[in-house]
């Protein structure tokens, strides 16, 4: 049995909203099986997908399409045959699905942004968040750079956790680790933060669902609620809105922490 398949719950659990963003399908570091596993946990009312699902960047140079992102797509089509709305905001690696915006098929739609009114009645605008970041809009070069050394660093991160796996620990996100440290990757996920909530409060909106830095997180940016999904590349992490309007961020580390200490409780 694998670490994703212990860490889910014995039955679905009926949630409102799910977020999740950065899945980054077609690249070798995407976690789709423990994506898979997660999203056969919940039955949702609907599901944002938070852009940068499909990574059209990496698939220009080669095809890499494994069984097990094939199942993540088939996992979301099932979810929309049984009623769950499934909106697909697009991101700046699906870039190439922006000419089709405002699709809908079936239960799925196709936007650039969407807006979305919680249980106990915030508004939040829903926005992969490639606009607000200076290096994507305006040195298009230096992010395909920095790309490149981010995707080394996600190698390591693989071979890290294929190890940690064997010898029975828990996930752990080396890349985000890193971010944590080096002070200019604190600086560029504050400035993004910031500019994303001015543009919350110049529209009027109450708070924010965003992806695009690989960041996970919820906290107050001034009076705007900041809510990032995160990523299944590095940290596994998602946004679950619950019947009651109350949002919830999920770490996949976290779930196995809790998951092998009520096993030890269990044990004893």
């Amino acid at each position: 049995m694998s670490i994703a398949e212990r860490s889910k719950p014995s039955r679905k659990q009926r949630v409102r909203t799910l977020w999740i963003s950065d899945v980054h399908l077609g690249t070798r570091d995407c976690q789709a099986e423990r994506l898979a596993e997660f999203l056969k946990c919940y039955q949702a009312d609907k599901v944002y997908l938070v852009g940068d699902i499909i990574d059209g960047w990496k698939l220009r140079s080669g095809i890499y399409w494994p069984q097990a992102h094939t199942n993540v797509i088939r996992r979301l089509l099932t979810m929309s045959k049984r009623g769950t709305e499934v909106i697909y905001v697009t991101g700046n690696h699906d870039e190439f699905l922006r000419r089709y915006s405002t699709l809908i098929l079936g239960n799925i739609q196709l936007v650039d942004e969407a807006e979305h009114v919680t249980a106990d009645g915030r508004k939040l605008l829903v926005i992969h968040g490639d606009q607000f970041d200076v290096i994507t809009r305006y040195h298009r070069w230096l992010a395909f750079l920095g790309d490149s050394a981010y995707e080394f660093t996600l190698t390591l991160n693989r071979w890290l956790n294929h190890w940690r796996e064997r010898y029975g620990y828990g996930y752990w996100s080396l890349s985000a680790y890193l971010k944590h440290k080096v002070k200019t990757a604190v600086s560029f996920i504050s400035d993004f933060e910031e500019a994303i909530a001015h543009e919350c409060v110049k529209r009027g909106f109450d708070g924010v669902v965003c992806g695009h830095i690989h960041h996970a997180e919820i906290r107050k940016v001034g009076e705007v609620e900041y809510l990032n999904c995160g990523d299944w590349v590095e940290s596994c992490t998602a946004l679950i809105e619950h019947l009651d309007g109350s949002i919830e961020l999920y770490r996949l580390a976290e779930a196995q922490a809790r998951e092998a200490e009520l096993a030890i409780g269990q044990v004893a």
